[in-house]
């Protein structure tokens, strides 16, 4: 396994076209070193498929899925320039290898990054799909035509908060896990991670330098919102947000998302923005409303074990997810 992982390490250093959550160290910030371990396949001593997973026990059962925090896993494929049809072919070939690595599990789950849209391989093995989408702004040339594409009233929000609060990053990670956690509380949920874990989450992305915290502030020193951004090569993601239930009215959660959209095209260079979903009812309206573009992924899943599909279909049946 260490072999495995340091090989795994080093290509993450090499192909900028991995995605964020597939890299090393955002596997060690949100499973924990050690935790997690990976499948490659190789052609030529080269790395040409890679893709983590974690393994856990549950109730005794051997599940396989992905970290919390994590919008996507699943197999990154080495580009390629071959006709169309070779690709495909290529794409079969490596997927299956890649999942045949898989230790015995009795249920699988993992969601596939939005680029990755052949899911055939797997069908042909008995997974199935699932259709989740994100919402996502390509293209951020012309900011101008950004905000255009917000809806009217979200651009209002942006000049009336502008009146009301002051831009800041200095918010310790303390801080923005308590009113991260007014998110939850808000809507009768536990925060699903303890702020030691958000220590540690946010002390790796610190170091890579892949993280930036937006807040908005008042003059009497409330903080009414605040929006965490991280980013690799291609694209940022609003990781996660936080807001006051009794500030909401201010519009600053619409104005930290359009300082990290100015952030993104203006500091970073990046031309893609990524809501990070969502599928969500109530929340989806805000990422389309701020002129996101539906943007379809896979959710990946078997489940081997029959005691545990049935234990599945009879929470399906009540309503749960």
């Amino acid at each position: 396994m260490s072999d495995r992982i340091d090989k795994y390490r080093t290509l993450c250093t090499q192909e900028l076209s991995i995605p964020l959550f597939s890299q090393a160290w955002w596997l060690d910030a949100t499973a924990g070193e050690g935790v997690w371990d990976v499948a490659l396949v190789f052609e030529k001593d080269e790395i040409v498929a890679s893709m983590p997973y974690v393994v856990k026990r549950k109730f005794g059962f051997t599940i396989i899925s992905q970290p919390i925090l994590t919008q996507c896993l699943g197999p990154w494929l080495r580009p390629s320039t071959a006709k169309y049809s070779r690709q495909l072919g290529l794409q079969k070939k490596r997927i299956q290898e890649l999942f045949a690595q898989l230790p015995r599990f009795d249920h699988f789950q993992q969601h596939w990054h939005h680029s990755l849209t052949n899911w055939l391989p797997v069908y042909w093995m008995k997974f199935q799909q699932t259709t989740r989408y994100t919402y996502v702004i390509d293209g951020m040339n012309n900011l101008d035509d950004v905000l255009s594409n917000f809806d009217a009233s979200y651009r209002n929000k942006i000049k009336k908060a502008e009146k009301i609060v002051t831009i800041k990053h200095d918010l310790s990670i303390e801080e923005f896990y308590k009113i991260n956690s007014l998110t939850f509380s808000r809507q009768k949920l536990e925060t699903p991670y303890s702020l030691e874990f958000l220590r540690h989450h946010d002390q790796i992305l610190s170091c890579v330098g892949r993280r930036k915290i937006f807040y908005a502030q008042d003059q009497d020193g409330k903080i009414h919102s605040a929006l965490y951004l991280t980013w690799d090569s291609s694209s940022s993601y609003v990781h996660m947000v936080g807001e006051d239930p009794d500030l909401r009215n201010s519009g600053a959660g619409i104005l930290l998302i359009w300082e990290a959209i100015k952030y993104t095209a203006n500091v970073l260079g990046l031309q893609r923005f990524d809501f990070e979903g969502s599928v969500m009812e109530n929340v989806e309206p805000v990422r389309r409303d701020c002129g996101g573009v539906q943007t379809p992924y896979f959710s990946i899943t078997k489940t081997p074990s029959r005691l545990l599909r049935t234990a599945l279909f009879l929470r399906s049946l009540k309503g749960g997810h």
